[in-house]
């Protein structure tokens, strides 16, 4: 895919001349094709254009997977502005802190979403002092734009008529504002981005606890979108559904930007429901089903299994936890599918590698697969050396589709990408000698919790926050649902008290859910070194050793 168009909005008007009448996306009784998402999507651009939006400019998503996160999104890029998506899991303050930090124009947002009001979030979690547009203490945002969701009902693409409040403006109020503009200037628009102008700022958390925006350009989310098409083999035949969240690279660029190149069909899952996915599946001959292992071993274990037809089923790209080779193994023989792919990528380079169709179950269990996207893979010592095949070190990436770099944050940009462009991720793993990479540990805290990064400092940065703390550290410990889930040991100050549920209740009021520790262990003391840093090895070591004789801490 060579000649892939360079940046979002020109893929956008050649998929649609190329593939015209072809479904673009299904999300439930909506239905759009190639043509139709392209004209949603320029009377968006004009939208944002009449609303003030400028080239450079920040537009958020903060939307579950639906059709309106891709017309929100491309009629972001399409006017020049950079899109930030935000985790539908944040609370009010995570959001704020995002749309404070990239001085978002225009935000699109729920009107409800599983029973919460996001504005009101937003709100109440924004200072008291007024402001001119929706949300106090957000300068530059000067519109919300509300879609219906109420209930988890998608509406559709044009639905959902709201009375409108100061700077807050419903879906359709807002495409009628398209008429301010005219199609040309929005196409002119268009035509001006360039490869390298920014299109996304996506926020991964860091071991200090502090998000960091992870800037890519255009050309550089094609260029992984084509590569993991390429090695998937997607072709204008396929029905991906996209389980993983828009707002996650793996959802995104991984997902709906690979469809959109390659001319599949979008099939979005607002929210994981097997016994829905099970009769989509059969319903709209989905092919391509990717997501961790936890969505193969239900879809297995479900017991109406045996009433639909899977066969449609081709291929599955997982990974985000341990693979096990027998899983590969009833993947292929139950489910049929003729292709399963590991993986290996982060935020601030997306796909660094993939398996290549025709590996063994041995391989996609026991490894991340090779080099993709351009990239090279060395594998660091302590000392910075390279190291030979077979030896753990510190996993390091370098090529064309490395980040730009953080938002705001040269420092840690330096700190991330050395002077000769390799990006240091953090995790620990080895190379074998065919170049397939396994990785062992992270040097990094950071634990995954059903296929969520947590970085512990930012959910101590929590904790603390507390009057009765004196201390806390924050560890992931084996669980069998979510690969993984927080546990947080905790001391008290002389004289304070707290139980278990307070320290979480508290989290709860300012993490996301995944964020949110599933057990409290208070102790009285932390172990330290020499240095007073946290041992965390022998808090996770503790936490395994309880969980295997079946204790409580003391």
């Amino acid at each position: 895919m060579t000649n892939s168009p360079q940046t979002l909005c020109a893929l956008l008007e050649e998929s649609s001349k190329r593939y015209g009448d072809r479904p673009a996306v299904i999300d439930g009784s909506l239905r759009m094709s190639y043509a139709e998402l392209a004209a949603e999507v320029r009377t968006m651009a004009r939208a944002l254009m009449a609303a003030g939006v400028q080239p450079g400019d920040r537009v958020a998503v903060w939307l579950p997977n639906t059709a309106h996160w891709l017309v929100a999104a491309l009629g972001a890029h399409s006017a020049g502005a950079s899109l930030v998506p935000v985790n539908t899991r944040y609370t009010g303050y995570e959001a704020l802190d995002v749309l404070q930090r990239t001085g978002a124009r225009v935000m699109f947002l729920p009107d409800r979403f599983l029973g919460l009001d996001y504005l009101a979030a937003l709100r109440e979690a924004a200072p008291a002092a007024s402001a001119a547009g929706p949300v106090p203490g957000l300068d530059r945002l000067t519109l919300a734009v509300q879609v219906p969701l109420a209930g988890g009902d998608r509406g559709s693409a044009n639905g959902g008529e709201q009375a409108a409040a100061h700077g807050v403006a419903s879906w359709e109020q807002m495409l009628a504002r398209a008429r301010e503009t005219s199609e040309q200037s929005a196409r002119d628009r268009a035509a001006r981005v360039q490869a390298d102008d920014a299109a996304d700022i996506i926020f991964t958390s860091g071991t200090t606890g502090v998000p960091k925006g992870a800037v890519s350009t255009h050309r550089q989310t094609v260029a992984v979108a084509a590569a993991w098409a390429e090695r998937a083999q997607v072709t204008d035949r396929d029905v991906y559904m996209i389980i993983a969240p828009f707002f996650h690279t793996f959802g995104y660029k991984a997902g709906w930007v690979v469809a959109l190149l390659c001319g599949a069909t979008i099939l979005p899952q607002l929210t994981f429901d097997i016994d829905r996915v099970a009769g989509q599946i059969e319903r709209e001959r989905v092919t391509i089903l990717p997501g961790p292992p936890t969505i193969f071993q239900e879809l297995l274990a479900h017991p109406q299994r045996g009433k639909h037809d899977l066969s449609s089923l081709r291929l599955a790209v997982t990974g985000a936890a341990m693979v096990p080779v027998a899983l590969v193994e009833r993947m292929w023989r139950e489910l049929t599918f003729e292709t399963i792919l590991t993986a290996y990528g982060l935020t601030e380079a997306v796909v660094v590698t993939m398996c290549r169709p025709g590996d063994d179950a041995e391989t996609i269990s026991g490894t991340c697969g090779c080099a993709a996207a351009d990239f090279e893979i060395r594998i660091a010592g302590a000392d910075g050396r390279e190291l030979g095949p077979g030896d753990d070190g510190e996993v390091q990436v370098r090529g064309p589709n490395v980040m730009v770099g953080y938002l705001d944050d040269p420092g840690a940009t330096r700190a991330a990408i050395d002077p000769d462009g390799w990006l240091h991720t953090g995790d620990l793993g080895h190379l074998d000698k065919r170049g397939y990479l396994t990785i062992t540990d992270r040097l990094k805290d950071m634990f995954t919790v059903g296929g969520f990064n947590v970085y512990p400092a930012e959910v101590e940065n929590v904790i603390m926050r507390l009057s009765s703390v004196a201390d806390c550290a924050v560890v992931g410990r084996p669980d069998e649902r979510l690969g993984e889930a927080g546990l947080a040991y905790v001391v008290t100050g002389p004289g304070h008290s707290l139980s278990e549920q307070d320290v979480i209740d508290h989290c709860r009021e300012r993490l996301a859910n995944f964020k949110v520790p599933r057990q409290i262990v208070f102790v009285s003391q932390l172990p330290r070194n020499a240095g007073g840093k946290v041992l965390k090895r022998e808090l996770r070591e503790r936490a395994r050793q309880a969980l295997r004789a079946g204790s409580s801490h003391d």
